[in-house]
Order: C-alpha cells, then structure tokens, then sequence
C-alpha cells in the first residue's frame, strides 16, 4: 500500500470541481496530507454549502471558472505547474440531465476534453485522474457486477455523458499520453453519501431535510438497488491510483471504486438505517410516469483489491452511522462542520495504517 503523506505531502495539486460535495471532501484530505492545492470551479450552487462550512476559501488557491471554457482551463493548469491532476468537475444528477441535456455534455465532455488537450501541453511529469461514475456502464440492470473492461453506455444524459468522457480519456491515453511525461488513468464510483451533501434530488440529504423539518421522507425509487457508500471510500481510492500512477505508468487505465457486497443495499434498506438513529417515517412516492433512474446497478472491486491493495473499509451500517452523526450534530450546533469532517478523515485513516 502507498504512502499517501509521502505521496503528496509538498506536492502541487490542480482540482476541478473542489467546491462540490466530493471535490470539499477531497479538497480538506489534501490539505491535511500537506499538498499545495489549486481549485478550479463554478461557485457551490447550494446553501448552504460544504465548501463554506469548510471555510476553503484560504485554504488552497480558489479559482472560480467554467471547465466548459477550454482556454481558461489551460492557463490554469499551465501556470500551476501540478504535478497531480484530479478532474472532479462535473453535472453530476441523474434527473437535472433530462431538464439540461446540452450543459450534460458540454460540461461532462467538453469539460474532460478541455483537460485532456491541457495536459497535452504539460511537458513535466504529471499524473492525471479523470474522475466518472459508475453510471457509465451499458446497464441491463442483470445483478452481475460490472468490470472495467465491460461496455460503455448510458440511458439517460448524465450517464451517457460519464461513458463519453471515459472513452474520450482512453483515446487521448493511447494518441497521445503512451510514452510521456504525463500519466493518465480513470476512477468510476457512485452513490456516494457523506456529511455535507447538501444537493436536491439525492436521497441522504432529502432524507435529513425531511427530519430536520419533522416531515415524511419521500422515497421515488425504494426498491432500487445501489452501491451505497461513504465519500471517504472512493476518495482514498482516487488517492492510492494517482500515487501509485505516479510510481509506474501501469496503473494507467480504468479502476472501480465500489463497497462490498453487503453495501448494495436498496433505497428502502438505506432509509430505514437512518430511521435507526434519526425519529421518523418515510413515504413511497414511486411513479411509474417518472423519468428513468436505475434500479440495479453492482459494481466489480477485484482489479483495484488485487493492483492497489484497495478495499472498503465501513461496512453498510458504519457508512450510515458516519452520515447522520454529521449532519445531526452539525445541525445540533454540537459540532463544527469542519471539526467533525476533520475527525472522520483521521478516524478513517486509522483504519488504512
């Protein structure tokens, strides 16, 4: 296993998309590893916001810009110097892709293009991630786990977007980045949960709206069957692929980054985890007109279990557990925002010494 700290502690990280969610998250655990971190992004498009509770803005070099603006993105990257890029940057809901399918792929294409023609004028060593989903996959929804090697695809925009970008990374690795000093390799996970999420249209922080206000959760989808897990998981697996890219041009290629088993759990499985520590009651609101969403979708662990000595560490309940303590204490006012997500990274490092 790598050492992250001596990975990337002093090290130059550029970031797109470090106001989101994931890119928050991620943006604390590199600061407190020691990177000198550049983000480029809109501004949240929440309120609140994780990236404000975290109180980045400071913290690591904020650039507020569009990924959709190629020249832009290359001039940041140019100027920065970075030795890691990591390309978070995205429109990441399912159901907002129907209603802005163009901004989908402008975003969620060209976005990834933008980064990948700037990396083609990077001549120092680099290691780059291009960060996905696991909706990127041809789904027919068989209850088999799918693997990197399986077929790209996607129902709805969003998804398809994520397939598109995946196949624009491969062809750029093998047109231009097979003998380089820049390394380029792929990270595809989903249903990501975690404290901080404060988006509309996800069911963890529709779920802890609804108690904060006493009212019904309503569940569109309870029987869907997900991945679940908490942010931490993919993120150290995003951190172990690009350190260990940087150590051999092998890991050059497409990882899943998913729970165990026990983890691909349906909506109604995770509403109820959270009724076990938060008071109330949930509401079925499925609509058989609704715009399509997956209802079974498992993804395959094994390449970066047996490659980066890479696995889970919280099982399905721990994952859970984890969540509500974040947003209930924040709520309470018991806790900071930024200390309880700071003793979640440390307590989740503990677990890969």
């Amino acid at each position: 296993m790598v050492n992250l700290r001596q990975s990337f502690e002093g090290k130059r990280v550029w970031l797109s998309g470090h106001t989101g969610f994931k890119g928050s998250w991620l943006s604390e655990w590199l600061l407190d590893l020691g990177a000198i971190v550049r983000g480029y992004a809109l501004t949240p498009d929440t309120k609140p916001a994780l990236f404000d509770q975290l109180e980045l803005v400071g913290r690591l070099e904020h650039e507020v810009a569009d990924i959709r603006n190629g020249e832009t993105v290359g001039k940041s990257i140019h100027s920065f110097r970075p030795d890691f890029v990591i390309h978070m940057a995205a429109q990441p809901l399912v159901r907002r892709s129907y209603a802005i399918p163009v901004e989908t792929y402008e975003t969620n294409v060209m976005g990834t293009i933008h980064v990948l023609e700037a990396l083609r004028g990077v001549y120092h060593p680099c290691v780059a991630l291009v960060v996905t989903t696991d909706k990127c996959y041809e789904n027919h929804e068989s209850g088999r786990d799918y693997e990197e090697s399986d077929l790209l695809g996607g129902h709805d925009p969003y998804s398809s977007s994520k397939a598109m970008a995946e196949i624009a990374t491969a062809a750029y690795r093998k047109s231009y980045f097979q003998n380089g000093p820049v390394r380029i390799a792929s990270a595809r996970a989903g249903n990501v949960i975690g404290g901080g999420d404060w988006a509309e249209d996800r069911i963890v922080p529709d779920a802890m709206r609804a108690l904060d206000n006493k009212e019904s959760i309503s569940v569109r989808n309870p029987r869907a069957v997900r991945p679940w897990q908490h942010v931490l998981e993919p993120l150290s697996g995003y951190l172990m692929l690009a350190a260990s890219l940087a150590g051999s041009a092998s890991f050059a290629t497409a990882f899943n980054f998913g729970p165990g088993p026990d983890s691909n759990r349906t909506v109604s499985d995770l509403i109820m985890e959270i009724l076990k520590h938060r008071k109330g009651e949930w509401t079925d609101a499925s609509d058989p007109a609704a715009l399509h969403e997956a209802t079974l979708l498992n993804l395959s662990i094994d390449k970066a279990f047996r490659l980066l000595d890479w696995k889970p560490k919280w099982a399905f309940e721990e994952t859970i557990s984890k969540t509500v303590a974040w947003y209930t204490q924040v709520h309470a006012g018991t806790v900071s925002p930024l200390e309880i997500t700071q003793s979640q990274i440390a307590e989740y490092k503990d677990l890969q010494r």
